[in-house]
């Protein structure tokens, strides 16, 4: 150990020693209690970015103080390889898209080992290799089989931009989940997976998760089960034919205020009297076939409309009700179908507004007044509010009502409870050539057949350099085949790359076995897992999928778990300041913050900003890190100048895991500082340990010694329960700098107890182990310990030294603090203030001035009020 830390040094030598001993490469063993901490896995994008390093840095954290714990942990990494981005760098730079992933994986794997991260590399994976994939490909024959796996032609939500097609959950607020471009709708044959089939499931469980009740409800609302009721409705089809339709609603008791029927454009009826009408009407199907708009936006679109002419019949009053087709009601929804009750429903108010349709009020205020929908439809209607205007139904609450409706409806066996969802299923074709190739051959005579198992994987071809098109729809070499000695095609679109995701952690456990997708005996020791890590942006996409893909795994017998993951934490993110400036085309120019210089007033706030090359610059505030704006910090430069240590345990003090943190070069500045008064602490008492017997007589500690020991073990025994029950790292690192200050100031006293320093010195080193692993192994191992710190327990608790006899009594005058006593812990307040009298120092105080008032705070403070 030399006298002055330098962290590369150290580092590098640190990260040799686990290298060649592979420390944390791992095995299954049934002896021992597993934990299986897992981040989400990185897309390999170019380089490791900030959010990158503090999940990553959260995970091996919780890894590594598992591991002191005697655990079997399990902490694996891997490549989520496939997707968008690798084309549109294939696009930009001319190279083959793999080429540029594994470019990348080479970068950010370099990256990874620097920050001295406790994977077990021998279990690495990369999405992207036909070894991964195979297996994909192979699952999905297995539920097509099964029936969960179908292909249709339907309305997609397509990214113009992207020229894909993405899944309801890939939509956000009307944008892609990517590119940020506004969604459109479209009509085109897609391969499905009836994720629908488990929406029940899916939402009961949630409450068997302990995770972030934001993320189950986020998931439950998206879910969204309903109850309700389909009633039939008679409709006059020329005059002479009836047919009935089915409205799905969760409001019947307003039955008696439908004034109008309103059809999707896409339902089967619409599709009849499309052949029959004029061209007004088939111009206005081709004008909202035409209509570019996401699907988020039809509530909010303008309402149009036309007059089919023909007639539903009224189930309880059997009068007429007129049958329009709109452009704001969708097929996927309910039934295709609504009935339209304009008093009590907003966006059936627009409609009946806008064509004249009437508008009949069927359930009164709470107060019991007429409600006023001039101007909109009624709002915030509970279960007892009273029907009026609804024949025989007056007077009755809505509970009762929708009962006597039921009741009345069911002896004509035409209405029936139902259960819906807003959950669809999940279309996974992409038009895109990045992704693993579906396994599907369709043939001359238009049947469509699944790849034989025995010929899989189907490769996607590497080597080329990639065009602004489906690269395998222009492909004919790869297209075209010969299935059973006749000319066949290749399915060209390619899957989701969320399939991916879905089930990468599974294969963690078992990466390197050949004979199957999982090895069910190592996958279940392992399974489920124990902590898993990632940002809450991935709540009802990749959270939502690899759940749903866990219970399909569960039902073909590859693992006996319902849920994948016990317990989620979801990190804040890492933000920093943004500024830019407009060029002569008014184009925005985002500046590195580390090519800004700022002017400040009295008060903190930003007043000037400019470039290095004099250019007045714009202060966007503060945001996530991003390549967008220029804002993000490279982990490498921080690493290179502070070492890893540092901005792991900068990560993890800055902020409580959940919350976003602040970037702040002073936060590392102090972090490094910390690293360094705890390497000369130990240095320069190292020496002095040594020459000490290796135990101490603790029935022979003075009431100093016994109140620093106190302070030992009440510091292990609150880390240990921010460690282990609150998942507060940030506030027990603050713990660790309090009992570092404390040993501070006890190697200033004479006459001190080394044997102490060295029980603190330890316990200090043991309990950031997890934060700043590299510095800790050397001190360590300076401390003369015969064992490696990577196989050394997390601290105990001595419940002796807890049992504490004496405290310090803080003492003050008029609110300032003016002496520190040692106090018996049974002493009477009456006791305490006579040994506070009997202290010269405070004599001057007390002589002069009567005192006025005494605040007492058992075992913290006492105040003098004097006059």
């Amino acid at each position: 150990m030399k006298e002055e830390y330098f962290a590369k040094n150290v580092e590098s030598f640190v990260q040799n020693i686990w290298h060649k001993k592979k420390t944390y490469k791992v095995l299954e063993n049934q002896k021992e209690k597993k934990y299986y901490c897992l981040s989400m896995l990185p897309y390999p994008s170019g380089s490791l970015h900030m959010g990158h390093i503090r999940n990553y840095t959260i995970g091996d954290v919780i890894s590594r103080y598992h591991r002191m714990l005697g655990e079997n942990v399990l902490q694996p990494i891997g490549w989520d390889a496939f997707g968008l981005p690798a084309e549109n760098a294939a696009l930009k730079n001319n190279i083959p898209p793999a080429v540029w992933t594994k470019e990348n994986i080479n970068v950010m794997k370099r990256q990874l080992k620097s920050m001295g991260f406790a994977y077990d590399w021998s279990r690495e994976i990369t999405t992207c290799s036909p070894d991964y994939y195979k297996w994909e490909q192979w699952f999905f024959i297995k539920i097509l089989k099964k029936g969960l796996v179908y292909k249709k032609k339907t309305s997609v939500n397509w990214c113009p931009n992207d020229k894909t097609v993405l899944a309801n959950e890939q939509v956000i607020n009307g944008l892609c989940w990517r590119c940020e471009a506004k969604t459109e709708k479209k009509k085109i044959n897609q391969w499905f997976i009836r994720i629908t089939k488990y929406a029940e499931e899916l939402l009961n469980d949630l409450k068997e998760l302990d995770w972030p009740d934001k993320v189950k409800k986020m998931q439950k609302n998206w879910i969204g089960r309903s109850e309700g009721v389909e009633i039939f409705f008679d409709i006059i089809f020329d005059n002479k034919k009836k047919e009935k339709i089915a409205i799905y609603t969760t409001r019947h008791e307003t039955i008696m205020g439908v004034t109008y029927i309103g059809l999707s454009i896409d339902h089967p009826l619409t599709k009849k009297i499309f052949f029959k009408k004029n061209q007004l009407f088939k111009d206005f199907i081709k004008e909202c076939n035409s209509i570019k708009v996401s699907e988020s936006d039809f509530s909010s679109i303008e309402k149009k409309g036309i007059n089919t002419g023909i007639f539903a019949i009224h189930p309880i009053s059997k009068k007429k009700i007129p049958v329009w087709i709109t452009n704001f009601v969708l097929k996927e929804y309910g039934t295709g179908a609504i009935m339209g009750v304009p008093a009590h429903d907003q966006r059936d108010w627009e409609f009946a507004k806008k064509y004249g349709i009437k508008i009949k009020s069927v359930i009164l205020n709470n107060d019991g007044s007429i409600p006023n929908i001039k101007y909109n439809a009624q709002k915030n209607i509970e279960k007892n509010n009273i029907l009026f205007n609804s024949d025989h139904f007056n007077d009755l609450n809505c509970t009762e009502a929708a009962k006597n409706i039921f009741d009345i409806l069911s002896k004509e066996n035409i209405i029936f409870r139902k259960i819906k969802y807003r959950l669809r299923d999940w279309s996974i074709s992409r038009q895109r050539y990045w992704g693993a190739p579906i396994p599907v051959i369709y043939l001359k005579n238009g049947k469509i057949v699944t790849v034989p198992e025995s010929e899989l994987p189907v490769i996607l071809p590497e080597n080329i350099f990639y065009s602004s098109k489906n690269f395998l729809k222009t492909n004919y070499k790869w297209q075209k085949i010969f299935f059973n000695g006749e000319p066949a095609l290749r399915e060209i679109d390619t899957f989701d790359t969320f399939i991916e995701s879905s089930w990468y952690y599974i294969r963690y456990t078992c990466a390197n076995y050949k004979n199957g997708m999982v090895d069910t005996k190592k996958a279940n020791y392992w399974l489920p897992i124990d902590q898993y890590i990632g940002g809450i942006e991935h709540a009802i996409m990749h959270l939502m999928y690899f759940r749903f893909f866990h219970k399909m795994l569960r039902d073909i017998g590859l693992v006996c778990s319902n849920e994948p993951a016990k317990k989620l934490l979801c990190q804040g993110m890492v933000l920093n300041h943004a500024f830019y400036y407009k060029d002569i085309n008014g184009q925005r120019n985002w500046i590195s913050p580390s090519e800004v210089h700022v002017k400040y007033d009295q008060k903190g706030n930003i007043i000037k900003a400019y470039d290095n090359k004099n250019n007045q610059l714009i202060y966007d505030g503060i945001s996530k890190m991003s390549k967008s704006k220029n804002n993000g910090i490279d982990p490498s430069l921080i690493i290179q100048k502070y070492g890893a240590d540092t901005l792991r345990l900068f990560i993890m003090f800055a902020a409580p895991v959940e919350l976003s943190i602040e970037w702040k070069e002073s936060g590392i500045i102090g972090a490094h500082r910390f690293l360094k008064k705890i390497w000369s602490l130990t240095y320069q008492y190292k020496e002095h340990i040594k020459k000490e017997k290796k135990s101490i007589n603790l029935n022979n500690l003075n009431d100093s010694e016994q109140l620093f020991r106190f302070k030992i073990h009440k510091t292990i025994e609150k880390v240990t329960h921010d460690f282990h029950k609150r998942q507060s790292f940030n506030t027990a690192i603050a713990s660790i700098m309090e009992l570092t200050n404390e040993v501070v100031q006890q190697i200033k006293k004479k006459n001190i107890n080394h044997l102490l320093i060295n029980e603190a010195l330890s316990s200090i080193i043991l309990m950031l182990y997890p934060f700043t692993p590299h510095i800790c192994y050397v001190l360590w191992q300076s401390l003369e310990n015969e064992k490696s710190i990577d196989y050394v327990s997390w601290p105990t608790v001595d419940k002796q030294a807890l049992q504490q006899k004496k405290y310090i009594l803080i003492v003050q005058i008029n609110g300032k603090m003016r002496f520190k006593i040692n106090v018996n812990i049974h002493d009477t307040r009456e006791t305490i203030t006579k040994k506070i009298f009997d202290e010269k120092k405070l004599e001057k105080y007390f002589i002069k001035h009567k005192i006025k008032k005494t605040f007492y705070l058992p075992r913290k403070i006492i105040n003098f009020v004097l006059e």
